[in-house]
């Protein structure tokens, strides 16, 4: 045989010579939790060794994360106290622009802070913007309070607005809202393929959402795929910088149309039910817990996502420095 593929895969360091793409801890993003009202760290018993966090304690993991290589934060907020018109998302005082001013002071230029700009912890009915005399998702009323959430999480200090609402027009919204305040360095971050998915279950309990109904009105149905690259290119056109894919492992077709097609960073976020499944499967000793992360992982970056949320991206970070 003249042709030996497995030549290039006889030791590690040939393997590595030879990779395709590197995942580095500098792709990884890491989602995190601050809740008002609260003591103490809380676990989240759906995704275990995840927390809701103090103020006090958000800086301390943000300050591990970083340390560990992590290269960006997503912060997430609970209030204590939600209404119809998630009005604690646009305060100043709220416990999500709080908690980005904690991380900023914390870790500054050392990791991408990315704020999570969406209604859905701030409604009392859960949903992601505002509703109608009929009870539906008013698109249009909602943009203009995406746009002054927008400008509220840049004056706390976010590097990057991580646009998750599935809002039409969103983007252009929040961006025309920035530059008018003078944050025209404020990159965005746009959930412009955010499928309507049952890998989200776990994730509910960490924002102690109080969904009534679903969301199936304006996030994407699984079966699609041509419509992602509509999605994306209506983000782009509005002015997003990166765009994202969620879920990822589910959606790696998806991932690789996207990264395929544009020049855009493509993000993906590994959702809460993928990262639950793993764990729980660990627990029982089914899988390979470290292996199977890493592998995870890997199919994300491999499929195109050039950043990737998980909420194992501390220890993948600590892994993948020891693995150089």
């Amino acid at each position: 045989m003249i042709h030996r593929p497995r030549r290039l895969r006889t030791t590690p360091a040939m393997r590595a010579l030879v990779r395709e793409g590197a995942l580095t801890p500098a792709n990884l993003i890491y989602p995190m939790f601050v809740r008002e009202g609260i003591s103490e760290p809380t676990p989240i018993s759906a995704m275990p060794g995840q927390y809701q966090h103090t103020l006090e304690s958000l800086a301390d993991a943000a300050r591990e994360a970083v340390e560990a290589g992590v290269g960006g934060l997503m912060l997430f907020g609970i209030p204590a106290h939600t209404d119809p018109t998630g009005s604690q998302a646009t305060s100043p005082d709220g416990i999500l622009n709080r908690g980005l001013r904690v991380l900023r002071e914390a870790v500054g230029d050392r990791a991408v802070i990315i704020a999570d700009l969406c209604l859905d912890e701030f409604t009392s009915h859960g949903h992601c913007g505002v509703l109608d005399s009929e009870g539906r998702v008013d698109n249009d009323a909602t943009l203009p309070i995406y746009a002054e959430m927008a400008v509220q999480q840049a004056k706390a200090g976010a590097h990057m607005l991580g646009l998750s609402g599935m809002m039409d027009g969103q983007v252009a919204a929040c961006r025309a809202a920035l530059d008018a305040a003078g944050h025209t360095d404020v990159a965005i971050l746009s959930y412009a393929a955010k499928y309507a998915s049952g890998f989200y279950g776990p994730f509910r309990e960490a924002v102690d959402s109080q969904l009534k109904g679903d969301r199936r009105a304006y996030q994407m149905d699984p079966a699609n795929r041509a419509e992602a690259m509509i999605e994306v290119e209506l983000d782009l056109a509005e002015g997003a910088d990166v765009v994202m894919v969620k879920p990822a492992s589910h959606y790696l077709d998806v991932v690789a149309d996207v990264s395929a097609q544009i020049a855009a960073p493509v993000a993906a976020y590994q959702v809460s039910g993928e990262y639950s499944m793993l764990e729980a499967a660990a627990a029982n000793g089914w899988i390979q817990r470290e292996r199977l992360i890493a592998e995870s992982l890997t199919s994300i970056h491999r499929a195109g996502a050039r950043m990737i949320a998980t909420y194992w991206a501390v220890e993948a970070a600590r892994m993948l420095r020891n693995s150089l």
